[in-house]
């Protein structure tokens, strides 16, 4: 592997963002016995059951035992002893030397049956597991090419494959056969199968994919079948005889008939394709071979050496030594006669070696390919040798090639933790890079179909610091018969809980206390707050964290720790090496993988912009995906909070490259999806900090999120120095507002641990930002949708962290907002309270309390405490009267009601000038004629003391008789004259107005007492009180007084005559706007129904309308005087005699003055005289009638007797 930089960085990234890593196996491994000789090299690996085996190229089986970590110490890694140093023996060809010897070529362990098969140069030796020593007599098979074919059904389902099989059968590559061989207590010749020349073996039940140095093929096993596959090399032609795809006999004879490829499926039993891509198809394979594209030629100037094939000898049979010096038969020339029918123009095809692996129980991969610095193409075939799937592609023809996972393959190199993963194929290759070929292993999915989109490769290479010309040119990888449990230190390092500390001194009370005092707002109540923090912790921690030991942290950190180490275990089955390096190819967790793309996008020297792009690229990965276990759960949460925190510290500093409002709204969601406790995205977040609250447990997060929230706060992109809201953009508030608000909707939720800290946070900080952000908001209610709205939301649905919302509020002067606050809590003395200073002109900079007293009245319709009640009641009707009395006159409280005596008594000694008012409601709203008297005689002091003091007063209510007298007729009665020219603020007039209501209704009052006041006004002016003398004359029985004073100093004629109609009773009840309401009464009160009394009998009212007639007929005016008169006689002539009228109408008036009348007389005299001849008749009549019954009724009796 490289040193330059440049290559190391790539190498580096690559190492971490790809599906598996290289774990350290055995570094350094003593391959030399003295360790002079660096030329050796690791030809093979095996491992079992903590049992490492090694083989040399100088010939040496090496065997290391393992010895576990210390359980005390979870850092530590198992240790490898050298158990043994073993030569196999081996008979070495004629005409070879050390140089040319391969050494150790294969070790095949046999756990079922507790054997090993060595092949060391070409010879195969028997061993007894673990220990190593020989069995069978030392036997030995010379000339064998290839070990294994091992039955794969078999492996897996076991431990490690050990099970009750008593033997293993395995195939021996011979020479010119496959010599079948059961292993078990000794080792026993089965059959030989007609292959030549094979290579490779590997086997399904009966179905064995061999190879030879030409081509591939099917064998059946225990029919001696052969179906002829496609060829290693494609420019290679198939060798005459074979017919790809079809079915040939092998046993005893060479050129058997033709059979269909699925006849050698009859004997065994079908399994079910596992994979639903996978197909079947009778056809031949040689369209589907010709079909691969072939590559250009190869390149002279790589340094690649191709593989080449060793001479080998004739088989012996197993256990027979071969004498010394006996003479080797040299490798088989190539077949002549397809020699001489080659095309000369045709190059000769470069020697490939065959690889075989077979990921499924139902296909084989076969590599084919033209030269070893081409592209190599993988094929899939079934156990009847057709294709199955797609092809996949390697950059090189691979060296060695191994498949790991798949749905069916139980050995794979995964998590432990983890479902069932993706099927993978690790190539050993080189490839070209700007600083030269590096040599390392290419990692592909087989099980996906590349059809359907782009093939994503991985490129591994192991760990090495030398320079790219010393580096290895060979980088083994095998699949291990033993499994061994591995742990990830690094997922423990990212998933382990670790405390927290948002404050660089560690302590939570300096730290916040400090940081809060930089707002001056809040300066004058820290030591409120201290106490608070103290009173706080008393009865939170108290009971739960007073308890705790001094080690509880080391105890929780260990805890912690085992739990994430339970995750990050995983299963090493693939060992990889190179030079004197063993490493374990594990599955890379999804954790690693995606940790190791954010280092690389925050390490990438790009712009702000396109490392948000990487970040949410990240995200959308695993978007929408399921988590399969525990640890997947786990990852997602973690790579969320982490990009979290990423994305919100590049939105911190992100004035050039502002987010757009996607990117906003995105980064929203992964802080909140994420649950990463809200306490570290505050703690990020200078101006918020402050608010954070910690307890003695501490906060708990994971520790890659951990580190990167403290890699930002000692960055100089924290501004440690800004300390208050003032100092966050609008932008900052804005998106806290949704984060927070996001946030407080998980309440009660049972997930959150630290459920008391983290809401008491949440919603301080939130409070904070929105009354910071309200600041700017107008004065007034707030709006639909608007910042007050949702501070009023934040209050009105209650905070944890009361104490911290009262101080937070009361340093913004909110105080509109901090009743709101308590009457979450239902202080409603509180409530009220706050209402008071902020009527009483308190600083409130939100100005939301319109119409307080108002609301005050309203408020105390809604409480059921009495006390309160009265105690706002008096202090509202000190300050409004009107609205103050309400408050004791409602009917629908809650609270008691209060007697009327009690209230009356109550407000003259608190609130004298709200009696009136509250009279006013018991008289008029709920008719208590007892306060009646009372009542007038208020009203009476106000209008009379107003007259006495005010010359002004007098002039208005003088000008207002003369102003009624001047008006035309029709005009309406002075009542209703005074009413509709009151002045809207004229207390004194609306007083009057009720005054004059309540004087002429049925009621009872001191007539004497109110004559007497009104009497007293006489000293400063005459008749000032027309109206009111009036009523009093007509309750008197004045009723001359009265009248004239309606016709001679009002002028309210048809008052007067309404008067006569009713005898005297009242003067305005009937000429109200609305009978019985109090007119232009502001409260609306409802007044007092007029008890009906008995109406006038006629002569009373005849002699009102005389009387009447006499003051009309004194009328200065002539022609009202004329006017009035007339209209009196006609509309109520039947009340007047014909002859009293004409006796008082001037003789100077002219008969058609009263025409009307005499007409009207004259005509009811003769209806009367009519009605009185018809009654006369109607008599006469009724009385023969009478007389006629009584005729009849003696005739009926008839006559009688009596003595």
């Amino acid at each position: 592997m490289a040193s330059d930089s440049q290559s190391d960085a790539r190498s580096l990234k690559e190492f971490g963002v790809g599906p598996f890593v290289l774990r350290t196996l055995f570094a350094d491994v003593p391959l030399s016995e003295d360790g002079t000789r660096d030329d050796i090299r690791i030809n093979c690996v095996e491992y079992l059951d903590g049992h490492l085996y090694v083989g040399t190229s100088d010939s040496e089986l090496l065997h290391f035992f393992q010895i576990p970590p210390d359980p005390a110490d979870k850092s530590t890694a198992p240790t490898f002893i050298l158990a043994s140093r073993l030569r196999p023996a081996f008979s070495e060809p004629a005409g070879t030397s050390n140089v040319t010897r391969p050494g150790v070529q294969q070790i095949l362990l046999l756990p079922t049956v507790g054997k090993a098969c060595i092949l060391c140069n070409w010879t195969v030796t028997f061993y007894s597991l673990p220990e190593l020593s020989p069995v069978f007599g030392a036997a030995q098979v010379k000339n064998c090419n290839w070990v294994g074919g091992v039955d794969l059904n078999g492996v897996g389902n076991g431990n490690d494959g050990r099970g009750e099989s008593t033997s293993v059968a395995i195939l021996l590559s011979l020479n010119r056969k496959i010599q079948v061989v059961n292993i078990a207590d000794r080792a026993q010749h089965v059959k030989k199968i007609d292959f030549a020349g094979s290579t490779i073996s590997v086997r399904r039940d009966s179905i064995a994919c061999v190879a030879d140095s030409r081509g591939y093929a099917l064998l059946e096993i225990d029919q001696q079948l052969k179906i002829p596959l496609m060829s290693i090399s494609s420019l290679d032609e198939a060798e005459p005889g074979n017919i790809v795809g079809q079915a040939q006999h092998i046993s005893g004879s060479s050129g058997g008939g033709l059979l269909r490829s699925n006849s050698s499926a009859q004997s065994r039993p079908q399994t079910e394709n596992s994979d639903p891509q996978a197909h079947r198809r009778g056809t031949s394979l040689g369209d589907f071979i010709t079909s691969v594209s072939r590559r250009q030629e190869p390149r002279a100037s790589e340094d690649e050496d191709p593989i080449s094939r060793q001479p080998t000898p004739s088989e012996l049979v197993v256990g027979q030594q071969p004498p010394e010096g006996a003479p080797r038969a040299s490798t088989p020339a190539p077949d002549e006669g397809q020699t001489a029918r080659a095309a000369p123009a045709k190059p000769r095809p470069s020697i490939l070696k065959p690889l075989i692996v077979s990921p499924t129980p139902e296909e084989f991969l076969l590599v084919t390919g033209t030269d070893p610095l081409e592209p190599g193409i993988g094929m899939f075939v079934n156990l009847d040798g057709d294709p199955t799937r797609p092809t996949i592609e390697f950059d090189r023809y691979p060296k060695e090639i191994v498949v790991d996972g798949g749905t069916t393959d139980m050995s794979s190199s995964r998590p432990s933790l983890a479902p069932e993963e993706e099927g993978f194929v690790l190539a050993s290759m080189g490839r070209e890079f700007p600083d030269g070929i590096h040599y390392g292993l290419e990692i592909q999915r087989w099980d996906t179909n590349a059809a359907e989109g782009e093939v994503t490769k991985h490129w591994l290479e192991p760990p090495n610091t030398s320079s790219v010309a010393s580096s290895p040119a060979n980088v083994g990888i095998r699949s291990l018969s033993g499994a061994e449990d591995t742990t990830f230190p690094e997922i423990v390092d990212r998933l382990c809980r670790r405390r927290f500390v948002p404050f660089s001194s560690g302590s939570l009370e300096a730290s916040t206390m400090s940081l809060r005092s930089f707002d001056s707002r809040t300066a004058s109540s820290m030591e409120r707050m201290s106490k608070e923090r103290e009173l706080f912790e008393r009865d939170t921690d108290s009971q739960s964290e007073d308890s705790l030991p001094d080690s509880w942290q080391v105890t929780r950190n260990a805890e912690e720790e085992d739990y994430a180490r339970r995750l990050a275990g995983g299963t090493a089955r693939l060992a990889v090496w190179s030079g004197k390096n063993i490493w374990w190819a594990t599955r890379n967790p999804l954790i690693l993988r995606l940790d190791a793309k954010l280092e690389a996008t925050v390490a990438a020297p790009n712009g702000a912009s396109a490392e948000r792009r990487d970040l949410f690229a990240i995200l959308k990965s695993f978007r929408n995906q399921d988590a399969r276990s525990e640890l997947e759960f786990l990852t997602f949460n973690y790579i969320r909070q982490r990009v979290g925190i990423l994305l919100l510290a590049s939105f911190l500093k992100s004035e050039d490259t502002p987010f757009s409002d996607s990117e906003l709204r995105a980064m929203e969601e992964i802080l909140v999806e994420s649950l990463l406790d809200p306490r570290v995205v505050l703690s990020l977040i200078p101006g918020v900090r402050n608010e954070v609250i910690e307890t003695r447990r501490g906060i708990w997060i994971f520790g890659g999120v951990k580190s990167t929230a403290e890699d930002f706060i000692s960055s100089r992109n924290f501004d440690k120095d800004s300390s208050t809201m003032a100092s966050l953009s609008q932008s900052v508030l804005h998106f806290l507002r949704r984060f927070l608000t996001a946030w407080r909707r998980k309440k009660g939720f049972g997930s959150i641990p630290d459920e008391n800290e983290v809401f008491r946070t949440v919603d301080a900080a939130l409070l904070a930002v929105l009354l910071e952000l309200d600041q700017h908001s107008p004065s007034g209610p707030a709006k639909a949708r608007s910042v007050r709205a949702d501070l009023y939301e934040l209050v009105d649905s209650g905070v944890d962290c009361f104490n911290r919302a009262e101080t937070l509020i009361e340093s913004h002067h909110r105080l509109y907002v901090l009743s709101r606050l308590y009457q979450s809590r239902k202080m409603v003395a509180d409530v009220l309270a706050t209402w008071r200073r902020i009527i009483e002109g308190e600083r409130d900079d939100g100005g939301e309390l319109t119409d307080g007293e108002q609301r005050v009245r309203e408020y105390l319709t809604k409480i059921s405490n009495q006390s309160l009640v009265q105690e706002y009641g008096i202090w509202l009707a000190n300050r409004n009267p009107k609205l103050g009395v309400q408050i004791f006159a409602e009917d629908k409280g809650k609270a008691p009601k209060f007697e009327p005596a009690q209230v009356v008594q109550l407000l003259r000694e608190e609130a004298p000038d709200a009696v009136k008012y509250y009279l006013e409601y018991l008289v008029f709203g709920k008719g208590h004629a007892v306060y009646v008297n009372e009542l007038v005689m208020y009203y009476l002091d106000i209008v009379i003391t107003r007259l006495r003091k005010s010359s002004e007063a007098r002039d208005v209510v003088m000008s207002t008789y003369t102003a009624y007298r001047a008006l035309q007729l029709p005009k309406p009665s002075y009542r209703q004259f005074l009413i509709d020219n009151a002045p809207p603020d004229d207390e004194a007039w609306h007083n009057r107005l009720r005054l004059l209501q309540l004087l002429g209704g049925n009621y009872d009052y001191d007539l004497a007492v109110i004559r007497d006041r009104i009497a007293s006004l006489s000293t400063t002016a005459d008749d000032l009180l027309v109206p009111e003398t009036i009523i009093l004359d007509g309750r008197e029985r004045k009723h001359e007084d009265a009248l004239r004073l309606l016709v001679h100093r009002l002028g309210d004629y048809d008052t007067a005559v309404a008067y006569c109609f009713r005898g005297g009773a009242s003067i305005y009840t009937i000429y109200q706007a609305q009978q019985g309401q109090p007119p232009a009464s502001p409260e609306g009160l409802k007044a007092p129904k007029r008890r009906d009394s008995m109406p006038p009998t006629q002569d009373q009212q005849a002699r009102l309308f005389r009387h009447l007639l006499g003051e009309f007929l004194k009328i200065e005016d002539v022609s009202d005087r004329v006017e009035q008169t007339g209209m009196l006689l006609e509309k109520f002539g039947g009340w007047f005699d014909v002859g009293d009228v004409l006796s008082v109408i001037p003789d100077s008036w002219s008969v058609d003055l009263v025409a009307g009348f005499l007409v009207k007389a004259l005509r009811r005299i003769v209806v009367e005289k009519n009605e009185t001849t018809v009654a006369r008749s109607l008599s006469s009549a009724q009385n023969l009638q009478i007389q006629h019954d009584l005729i009849v009724k003696i005739e009926e009796k008839g006559s009688s007797i009596e003595n």
